[in-house]
């Protein structure tokens, strides 16, 4: 595969904020702490940071820059939810470094999971779902996924116990990861004797409910290369919108079994590029177990209807061919959509996550939805 344009921007910097469930501090203090911990990782002063991109509304980039001492020329929202937004927010601080608007972009994205409402709490405001939906029981993440993930048993003759294949692959990650929060590995009775939340989907197959925060510095490849954490680059980067609306997008979309990574992933490729068979690790999405399987076969990573056989067979656990969600990902490690998954690729071309390092990792994949918009990046070491 040809790569369209040699791309100049790189991942300078990650940092986290302390995580978990039902934390006693503000998301806008986890966020400035994640945003401290990402600038003293990339060895920038705040005085230097020209540019920030926030992943969330809240809080807002008046907030995090007067807490940071931060003056910035560039400001920038990707305006997506959870999952996808905070790879889209990175997307755009590429193009604002590769562009010339800013020298060294800030992308910040925090999530109180745990807080009133809750991850529900974004569906219940739409009206349509309110309305329509929610009177009669058809509400709630788990319940639209269980509709996917019933439509995939369907289509392609999937026994619903195969579905613990994720869950058993990620665990094995997470018990490998200082700081996760469910640590402890998974056998597949122990899978079975989850609970079940909507069926098929059991307690096992749901993300963590999660309060915290990640942060990502971008600056230039060139300026990258004089700072004290090895660069890593982002070779490829597409951010789409398929199918209908958020709106009816998890109960109305014609296609059950794919999402905008089909669309998504190829772009990244394509610019990279790169195909499926030249990434090292990939972090996936996984806000339940059928949708990290369904991406793993939208990216071109395994065929249609065997991504569950693919993790069963062991190719996405610590030393597969594939490592898959390589700190436990949202199953297991944390659920602070899609930003702790570029940090754990980024950690992982560095060379840096201890018992869980993956062998070689030269090149990685990060990719997430939120409905319709879905948002893929494939980044590689500086080589």
């Amino acid at each position: 595969m040809t790569r369209t344009a040699e791309r100049t921007a790189a991942i300078a910097g990650v940092g986290e904020s302390a995580f978990g469930r039902s934390l006693d501090r503000p998301i806008a203090h986890l966020v400035t702490d994640a945003c401290r911990a990402a600038l003293a990782d990339a060895g920038i002063a705040p005085v230097d940071v020209d540019g920030v991109v926030a992943a969330a509304a809240h809080p807002g980039p008046d907030d995090i820059c007067a807490a940071l001492g931060i003056t910035r020329t560039f400001t920038a929202a990707p305006g997506i939810p959870a999952g996808a937004g905070p790879l889209a927010a990175v997307d755009i601080a590429c193009a604002a470094v590769e562009s010339g608007r800013a020298t060294t972009v800030l992308v910040y994205y925090g999530y109180a999971g745990s807080k009133p409402g809750g991850p529900y709490g974004f569906h219940a405001q739409d009206p349509v779902k309110a309305s329509y939906e929610m009177p009669f029981g058809w509400y709630g993440q788990p319940v639209y996924f269980a509709a996917w993930a019933q439509r995939y048993c369907h289509v392609y003759g999937v026994d619903p116990d195969e579905l613990g294949s994720v869950a058993v692959s990620n665990r094995a990650w997470a018990s490998l990861t200082p700081g996760a929060q469910r640590p402890a590995p998974l056998s597949a009775d122990q899978y079975l004797a989850s609970p079940m939340i909507a069926e098929p989907l059991r307690a096992a197959d749901c993300c963590l409910i999660t309060d915290g925060a990640g942060a990502v510095v971008v600056t230039t490849v060139e300026r990258a290369r004089d700072l004290p954490s090895a660069p890593v680059l982002v070779a490829g980067s597409a951010t789409v919108a398929v199918g209908p609306p958020m709106t009816s997008f998890f109960t109305q979309n014609e296609d059950l079994c794919s999402f905008g990574s089909a669309v998504s992933g190829p772009r990244a490729f394509t610019e990279a590029g790169l195909g499926p068979a030249d990434i090292d690790v990939a972090e996936i999405y996984d806000c339940f177990s059928i949708s990290q399987a369904v991406q793993l076969e939208d990216l071109g990573f395994c065929c249609r209807g065997e991504a569950f056989a693919f993790h069963s067979e062991g190719h996405t656990r610590p030393g597969g061919k594939l490592p898959v969600n390589t700190h436990g990902g949202h199953l297991a490690y944390a659920y602070i959509p899609g930003i702790v998954h570029v940090i754990e690729a980024v950690r992982q071309l560095r060379g840096n996550r201890g018992a869980a390092q993956v062998e070689g990792a030269a090149t990685a994949l990060v990719a997430a939805l939120a409905g319709g918009e879905h948002s893929t990046l494939i980044l590689t070491e500086d080589r």
